[in-house]
């Protein structure tokens, strides 16, 4: 039986793990995208927020162990988390249409949101939804001041992937 447990839980580190490696990929092709066209990067961002609450309800209802009536609770506190994170995504889009911000800046604000937003969802579902919370913020940051920024903010995605990577190794090894 603990074997049975032992590859259940590896299962649910790889799908984890996949998603970790989807948001921070897409997340940087996002910040292209924003950086090379701001009003592309809007939609983008949108359709981001709306791929990480489906990440986010996958690992739950993973985590669940598949009993319907958590499914139920994961799905009523995502829905309203993640639709109130885009509420707050379509309210810096009324801003930017007043004028009172520009649409480059509309771009790190709304990543901003989106960093919040998956940094306090993964108090939720789990550290590594924090991590990809903690790698938006700082790329927003490093957006705003650094011209060449996108190699960086490479650099850290492959750093925080090859960390998560070693340290589920590692509590592996010492678990044996």
């Amino acid at each position: 039986m603990p074997e049975n447990i032992s590859s259940a839980e590896k299962r649910r580190f790889h799908i984890e793990e996949g998603i970790l490696v989807l948001l921070l990929s897409l997340s940087l092709v996002g910040i292209g995208i924003t950086d090379f066209s701001p009003a592309d990067g809007y939609g983008y961002w949108i359709l981001m927020v709306l791929l990480f609450s489906l990440c986010a309800m996958i690992i739950g209802w993973l985590q669940s162990k598949h009993r319907s009536e958590d499914f139920k609770i994961i799905l009523r506190e995502q829905s309203i988390h993640w639709g109130t994170s885009l509420l707050v995504v379509g309210g810096a889009f009324l801003i930017l249409q007043s004028g009172r911000i520009a649409e480059a800046e509309t771009g790190l604000i709304i990543l901003l949101i989106l960093s919040l937003s998956t940094i306090l969802d993964g108090l939720r579902v789990g550290w590594r939804f924090s991590l990809v919370g903690l790698f938006l913020g700082v790329a927003a940051v490093i957006a705003a001041y650094t011209p060449h920024f996108l190699w960086i903010e490479l650099g850290i995605a492959i750093l925080i992937i090859a960390t998560t990577i070693l340290w589920e190794l590692w509590l592996e090894k010492k678990a044996q």
